[in-house]
């Protein structure tokens, strides 16, 4: 299958560029921008002819969360019209596209204990999250074949887009500073390892099982608790300090619970994802940060 990848480059982008690639049934062609501006549909086109792809998995976003309040004519511009000129290209295509939105979309239950399944009812709380949705909402309106996944606290070897780290790799390099180390501990999610997410897109992709998916690393945990599991792996005796959201200034209100239950991928038998604690033990090993 020809399939452009979008963002190549980014975080999730280059794993899911490195393992698509080992397997026969793909055909990839890695693009990021300006190779491709989403914002653009003759960017798209222009792209679309070159490779005649028979799907587009797009991990393009603007995802600076806070900047995405004071700039939302860019966050719209690429969080849902951006999605909505994907959806056009591949409509006249007959393009399957593979998209990624977030936990985000979900924050109003401020009650909420429990994951949440594709089916509940989203209630996002930012910009950010607004515009996300709007994309979400483009896909399910104007395509019948798509693969539209929601994820959670994403962390790869590449790092994200606009900062040098993830949070795994600043809090080793926080750990070893051996400074006082103050993490939130009323944001409860998933972190999730991109290997992981893009080794079960892989197999998802290969099915005709269209829709929304939730594809998270299974568990929960809080920030500090996910910064605990890295200090015990490492072995730091660095103080770290569980603070409430409101000691960090920021103008987004944050989900305090966004847990997404991986339901759709368990009723066709496809959920691959392992416990988030595993999942971190097997990065940390990769990055060599384990003795």
């Amino acid at each position: 299958m020809k399939t452009i990848v979008i963002g190549a480059n980014g975080q999730l982008g280059s794993d899911i560029v490195k393992i698509f690639s080992k397997d026969s049934f793909y055909k990839v062609f890695p693009l990021n921008h300006p190779d491709i501006d989403i914002a653009k549909p003759d960017s798209i086109n222009s792209a679309v002819e070159k490779f005649q792809p028979q799907m587009i998995i797009s991990t393009a976003a603007y995802h600076r969360v806070d900047e995405c309040e004071t700039h939302p004519q860019e966050s719209f511009g690429v969080n849902a019209f951006g999605v909505r000129n994907l959806c056009l290209v591949c409509q006249k295509n007959n393009i399957t596209l593979t998209h990624f939105s977030t936990d985000y979309v979900f924050g109003s239950d401020k009650k909420r204990n429990a994951p949440y399944l594709e089916q509940d009812a989203p209630g996002p709380q930012s910009i950010y999250a607004i515009s996300k949705l709007a994309g979400e909402y483009f896909i399910r309106y104007l395509l019948k074949r798509y693969f539209l996944v929601r994820t959670s606290g994403l962390y790869g070897s590449a790092g994200p887009a606009g900062r040098a780290v993830n949070f795994v790799d600043n809090m080793v390099k926080k750990a070893q500073e051996g400074k006082e180390v103050k993490v939130v501990n009323d944001q409860i999610l998933t972190p999730t390892y991109t290997v992981d997410l893009a080794n079960n897109l892989k197999e998802l992709l290969k099915t005709k099982e269209y829709g929304l998916y939730h594809i998270t690393s299974e568990g929960q945990c809080s920030w500090y608790e996910f910064a605990s599991e890295i200090f015990k792996l490492i072995k730091s005796s660095t103080a770290l300090l569980p603070v409430p959201t409101s000691t960090f200034y920021s103008p987004v209100e944050r989900p305090g619970y966004s847990v997404l239950d991986n339901a759709h991928l368990k009723k066709i038998g496809l959920n691959l994802m392992r416990p988030w604690q595993d999942a971190l033990h097997r990065y940390m090993r990769e990055k060599n940060y384990l003795r």
